[in-house]
């Protein structure tokens, strides 16, 4: 496979959103969004994806953090969509249960070229910290919009919203890495009977 790489530059009037991917990285990772706990959650996929992920943001926190976070799904969708191509000899899907203590999420991925997300994930509190619960949503329906990739994402136990995060994103992290890993069988070929993702 050629280098997987990417840099979006998303300008609204609401955010300022820059990404840069490394689909082959080692799991580095550096942020500026001043949203520490997005932030948080953002070096999950990094580290359990090996993806090298660079993502600065300027937003409008001042009246919530919503836009930010939304954007910042966009734009790591498109980055990824740049940085996988035409997704010749990748596995296309991929999936990862992972636990944190009494917390147990299921992420299963398929880069199929059609947006569309399940998502089924109750916290047991509206907020971590400051950051609102609801906008992890958002950030997925944004990322599989431009990746256009569809998600399934299934929380199946937990208590701590805390725990119950980090496992989602640890295994969105884990399903990613599957589904862009190389299928030795499938070198230069599309994934699809179609001819086309």
């Amino acid at each position: 496979m050629s280098e997987r790489t990417a840099s979006v530059t998303r300008n609204t009037l609401e955010t300022q959103i820059s990404v840069t991917v490394n689909l082959d990285g080692t799991g580095l990772s550096k942020f500026d969004t001043g949203i520490p706990f997005l932030e948080h959650m953002l070096e999950q996929i990094s580290r359990h994806g090996l993806v090298d992920l660079e993502i600065s943001a300027k937003g409008d926190l001042h009246i919530d953090d919503h836009h930010t976070v939304e954007d910042i799904g966009i734009t790591l969708g498109q980055a990824f969509a740049k940085a996988l191509g035409d997704k010749k000899g990748i596995q296309r899907y991929g999936h990862a249960y992972v636990p944190l203590d009494e917390a147990l999420s299921r992420v299963v991925i398929d880069f199929s070229g059609r947006p569309g997300i399940e998502y089924r994930v109750d916290y047991a509190r509206a907020s971590i910290g400051s950051f609102d619960v609801d906008l992890f949503h958002e950030f997925f329906q944004g990322f599989v919009n431009h990746a256009l990739a569809t998600l399934h994402i299934d929380n199946l136990q937990g208590k701590n919203a805390h725990h119950i995060a980090e496992t989602v994103f640890k295994a969105f992290g884990r399903a990613i890495r599957v589904a862009m890993s190389a299928d030795e069988r499938m070198a230069g070929v599309i994934p699809s009977t179609k001819g086309s993702l």
